[in-house]
């Protein structure tokens, strides 16, 4: 032990060898769990394993000033044992079995929060496998078999029952895998919200006064110029990456594609041959915390891949990265493309063949999930400016109409780097020479990329129903949010009109042919999203107080929408659920039939149910009604949602020229209940069913109690109320329609509800499923993953 006591320190890695195969469980092949850093200490014959409290420190010359820090706050053991053996040289015998027989992963928890069962682990169906144990010069490797039993008297759940042979005993295998803690060679970098990194943060009580506690490092690889003095130089060791063989041809060409797109990053961030990528050697393991890895995982359903890093949380230096990519995305994809244009060209290897298009979706998502192993983090408003300018984007494919009236892939997806790409790793990796200040040279490089137009919006800003700012959208294209969304409309109808059995790869049951409507029907449906995104909304960037840059081209302030950007949003919104754009041609109808035999049973038509539409009301025929309806469902949750309309209740009070949400709500009154095009029976039962529908959403607008906490603010109640009072007054007047009366009746039970309890209206089904099944981004100590789509 040294002076501190501490026998060994360590990061420790838990990772699933092989898991369950349920993107929703979310248990996957080759998941990591959190890095942890360990230190080992022996107290007598006890043998502790105990967490540091990274999150608190204090980075002192003063060893009594760390300790003050160190002493204020709790650390965690996670494991001991008593020591067995000694030998006079002080080495001690411990037994393990304990530490790697144990649910180190979650396994028990991710399955309770994901409904499935209670289940515990049953060590007399575990051990551990001592054939797999390895040390190695940097690291050491332990596997163990566990077995989780479901507990007596519960139900095993949906996704177990799909993928367990036995869903009462789910066994899988972890692997222990603890390494040794880099040397003082790396040099962190300080964190800045407008350079595309990561963060890994912990509180410095040794600060001075005037500077804050927070102190932030990006995350980035060791990667060192061998000639520091030299603009472009190799590296004294390269960052490389290893494919998992597992990925069959043409996928592991097209990961191995996408992935290389890095290297031009790193070559204009000066290096030479700095990064590369290879296929893993057959006597390497992709959890060995030596190789940074691509892996291929297979699960039950489509799913969310991920970008994983292993971080030395003192640093922010990464010490593994790991890329998850789920098998099936591109199945989808090839759906998507077969909906839009036909499957007669699928597998023709032709421009048009959806394999194609879907394997050039794949190289972006290679490319995507490697930044983040790189350190970068998403960039959702890279599809709004210089075409793509960013593999950290998530692309939706750009079609279009073409001057012969066929849709257009030729552009369908970008290939190879943006220029928001290369800025961000120059930010993250470029090694100035001797004598240069660092901090001044990356504010400089930063300054250059706001000039250039390079904007940076992530996650936060694009992914919370109701986020604020147009720029930052998930699966959209183009400048203009509402022009595009025209576009998609444009494209969805072509489709739709020519869509048949065609769709369907010849042999395949007609049965299926739902399948492969879901993402034509909802073909606009990221785009709407985004234009909705224009009602209240404001332009805004990461500015920091002083950045001369930011205030010389004005972006250091919020910058509501022009009201007539808003307006042509609302109107492009409410033209996507008027009852042509949602009702479906008699032909493609005719040929939606119900599941074949061999489709119908819960042993083949689980994972198939997910892409289908439910048929609450005809079932089993499609529900062309209930469909519709929950198209306008999902535009008008976009549309009113809370937050976006008190933004334009704000945004008016300042200037008045601003559109008011009662604009948006009054809008809706007035073209989707009566809608003039609703003139045939068959599109006024369509105009019947987004009229429910809306009614539904205003009435749980203006049945929100409100509250000084989270939820509607009592400006969007008001108006919301005031309109379903004024709505009731045109439903009378309707006199005896049948469907008017139905309406009255339940605003008359809004109006004679109790605690604030709606219940009066059913919403409709929801979609089939767009982004991958499966949670969003979840975080670690050190340790992350983010979803690439």
């Amino acid at each position: 032990a040294d002076d501190d006591g501490i026998a060994l320190r360590m990061l420790m890695i838990d990772a699933l060898v092989r898991g369950l195969g349920s993107n929703p469980v979310g248990l996957d092949r080759g998941r990591l769990g959190p890095g942890r850093v360990v230190h080992v200490r022996r107290f007598g014959r006890q043998v502790l394993f105990e967490m540091p409290n990274l999150s608190y420190r204090a980075v002192s010359d003063n060893p009594a000033e760390a300790r003050a820090v160190a002493e204020s706050f709790a650390t965690s053991v996670v494991w001991g044992a008593t020591i067995e053996a000694r030998d006079p040289d002080g080495r001690a015998l411990v037994d393990l079995s304990s530490f790697l027989v144990r649910d180190s992963v979650g396994v028990s928890s991710a399955l309770r929060q994901a409904d499935q069962g209670t289940y515990a682990l049953d060590a007399a169906r575990s051990a551990v496998d001592l054939d797999a144990a390895r040390i190695f010069p940097d690291n050491a490797v332990f596997d163990a078999v566990l077995t989780f039993g479901l507990a007596s008297g519960q139900d095993a759940g949906i996704e177990v029952e799909a993928t367990a042979p036995d869903p009462s005993a789910i066994t899988v295998r972890t692997r222990h895998t603890w390494v040794r803690l880099p040397d003082d060679g790396y040099q962190p970098r300080r964190f800045d919200p407008r350079g595309g990194s990561w963060a890994y943060d912990h509180v410095d009580y040794a600060a001075p006064l005037a500077a804050p506690l927070r102190r932030s490092f990006i995350g980035r690889h060791r990667l060192i110029k061998r000639d520091p003095t030299a603009a472009r130089s190799e590296p004294v060791e390269p960052i490389v990456f290893y494919l998992d063989p597992g990925a069959p041809e043409p996928v592991r060409s097209a990961l191995l594609d996408g992935a290389r797109w890095w290297e031009e990053a790193f070559d204009a961030a000066g290096f030479i041959d700095g990064y590369r990528v290879e296929i893993l050697p057959p006597d390497a393991h992709p959890l060995d915390a030596r190789y940074n890895v691509i892996q291929w995982v297979h699960r039950a359903t489509r799913g969310w891949s991920y970008g994983n890093s292993v971080v030395d949380p003192r640093t922010g230096e990464i010490i593994k990265g790991h890329v998850t990519l789920g098998s099936l995305r591109v199945r989808h994809d090839i759906r998507l493309f077969e909906g839009l244009l036909g499957a007669d060209a699928t597998g023709t290897g032709a421009a048009d063949d959806p394999v194609v298009l879907s394997l050039a979706r794949l190289r972006q998502l290679s490319a995507n999930e490697f930044g983040h192993t790189i350190g970068l983090v998403h960039n959702f408003a890279a599809s709004t400016y210089g075409g793509r300018a960013s593999v950290m984007d998530y692309p939706a494919p750009l079609v279009r109409l073409g001057e012969d009236s066929n849709l257009d892939v030729s552009q369908a997806y970008g290939v190879g780097l943006g220029a928001w790409d290369v800025h961000a790793v120059r930010f993250a990796y470029a090694q100035f020479a001797p004598g240069v200040d660092e901090a001044q040279a990356l504010d400089d490089l930063l300054a250059t990329g706001m000039r250039d137009g390079l904007v940076f919006l992530s996650d936060v800003d694009a992914r919370p129903p109701g986020a604020a700012e147009p720029r930052a959208s998930l699966w959209d294209n183009g400048s203009d949010p509402v022009v595009a969304l025209r576009e998609a409309m444009a494209v969805r109808a072509h489709a739709l009109a020519r869509f048949g059995p065609d769709r369907l790869p010849a042999g395949q049951p007609l049965g299926r042919l739902e399948e492969v409507l879901g993402p034509t029907y909802f073909y606009h449906r990221y785009q709407a999203e985004a234009a909705a995104k224009v009602l209240g909304g404001v332009h805004y960037d990461y500015a920091l107080r002083g950045d001369a840059t930011a205030a010389a081209i004005g972006v250091n302030r919020a910058r509501p929408l022009p009201a007539a950007d808003q307006r042509a949003a609302l109107d492009a919104l409410l033209d996507v659920i008027t009852p042509a754009s949602l009702d479906l041609p008699e032909a493609l109808l005719e040929v939606l039939l119900p599941p074949a035999f061999g489709d119908q049973f819960p042993s083949a038509g689980d994972v198939m149910r997910r892409e289908r539409f439910r048929a609450d009301h005809t079932a089993p025929i499609f529900d062309p009604l209930g469909a519709a309806a929950t198209a306008a469902d999902q535009v008008l949750g976009f549309v009113l949602q809370p937050e976006r309309l008190a933004r334009m209740v704000e945004q008016h009070r300042r200037d008045a020229a601003l559109p008011d949400a009662n604009v948006v709500i009054d809008a809706i009154v007035a073209r989707l209940f009566r809608a003039p095009e609703a003139s045939t029976p068959r599109l006024r039962a369509v105009a019947e069913a987004v009229e429910y529908t809306a009614l539904g959403r205003l009435l749980g607008l203006a049945a929100s109690v409100p509250s000084g906490g989270r939820g509607v603010a009592p400006s969007v109640v008001a108006r919301a109320d005031l309109a379903v009072k004024f709505l009731r007054v045109q439903l009378v007047a309707r006199g005896s329609d049948a469907h008017a009366l139905l309406l009255l009746d339940r605003i008359d039970r809004h109006a004679n509800r109790q605690g604030g309890q709606p219940g009066f209206t059913a919403p409709p089904p929801p979609p089939p499923p767009g982004s991958p099944i499966g949670a969003g981004m979840w975080h670690a100590e050190c340790s992350h993953a983010m979803p690439g789509g």
